[in-house]
Parts: C-alpha cells; structure tokens; sequence
C-alpha cells in the first residue's frame, strides 16, 4: 500500500502540483526516492505486470488465485496471444471477449471490459520480471514509457480507462494498491526530486 514517507509528510518538502507545473521547494533525493518505492509498489503488482509483459505477448492472470490450485505458470486461459500488434490481430483480437464499453465489471470470471479497447502496453513498457530500478529508468525515458513526459504521466494516471480499472477491477479481483490520488502525489514528488533511480550517479 502506499506510505508517502513520514519525512514527506511532515513538512520537509513544500509541493504544489497544478495543470502540469510544478511549484515547490525540490524534496531531496532520498524523498524522492522514498516516493519512487511507493510508485514502484503499484506497478509491480500482478494487476499491472499482469500485462505489462514483454514481447512473447502473452498475458498473464499470476497473484489471481490459479497458483493455489498448482498452476506455476497461470497464463492467460484459451491460449491468448496478444502478438507483434499487441490486441491479438494477428490470432484473436483482444476484443472478441473484451468489449470496449464501460462496465461495472461485477460478474466473476467475466472478461472486463473498459472504456477503450483492450490492449497490452507496448513492448517497450515491460514491467514484468524486472528489478526496481530497471522499471524506474523506463518510466522517466519518454521513448519506453509511451512518449510521456515525466509531468504528463500525472494525466495519464487521471484519464487512463486502464489504471483507473487497475485499482477498481471488480467481481471480487484483486486491485493494485493504493488509489490514484495517493498515485499522483507519490509521483509528483518523484518528479520534483528530479526522477532519480537507484543506481543513479550522486550529483
């Protein structure tokens, strides 16, 4: 669950996040990566690395319950591969079960659905096996993160169909930590810190 730090909260940094400015007294590196340990928490949980898989294209349903009943490798059922074009174009679209409608999604072991179509991230935003720091890289670097800029990923975490079910996914699913909210302010401290990354030369 995200804990934005004690020291954060406490009043060491003075933040003000607004329209994608930033205005504050920059938090200090171990702040900011206090906040990325918190990002890090969400985008490391199976509901997200479910898939943010790399370029095989297979989805995963891993932390959903298939490990209890021994399957070590809980793949996503009916042989679904999401492919070079990652909606499945090239075998079965993703969208012959996952309708792009919005739904409440509250039928257990039903396909979700959302409001945007159904897709894996693209290859570049693999999450899925790799350490923290990796991940951390990723997001910063606008050509492996979806062309965001660091400040923009604040509106995607706001207006993206996708997160917003990760931490709502209904019919009893498992959610990724946290809200939003907490999301946001997590990483608009990153941001202000500069976006350090363990493994990252001290200034």
């Amino acid at each position: 669950m995200i804990s934005l730090r004690g020291a954060i909260i406490g009043g060491t940094i003075a933040l003000a996040y607004a329209g994608g400015a930033f205005a504050q007294e920059a938090p200090d590196r171990a702040a900011a990566l206090a906040a990325w340990d918190d990002i890090h928490t969400v985008v490391s949980h199976p509901r997200c690395t479910n898939c943010h898989v790399g370029p095989a294209g297979v989805p995963l349903w891993e932390g959903l319950g298939h490990e209890e009943a021994g399957d070590q490798a809980p793949v996503h059922g009916m042989n679904i591969l999401a492919d070079e074009s990652r909606i499945g174009a090239e075998t079965m679209p993703c969208r012959t079960c996952h309708i792009s409608a919005a739904s409440e999604n509250n039928v257990p072991h039903a396909p979700p659905m959302i409001a945007d179509a159904w897709r894996l991230p693209p290859i570049e935003m693999a999450w899925k096996g790799k350490t923290s720091a990796e991940i951390c890289v990723q997001l910063r670097d606008p050509d492996s993160n979806g062309a965001f800029t660091p400040e923009d990923l604040s509106d995607h975490l706001r207006t993206s169909a996708f997160v917003a079910w990760g931490f709502d996914p209904g019919a009893g699913r498992e959610a990724a930590p946290g809200s939003i909210p907490e999301m946001q302010e997590a990483l608009a401290i990153w941001v202000a810190g500069g976006t350090p990354c363990a493994g990252d030369p001290h200034p």
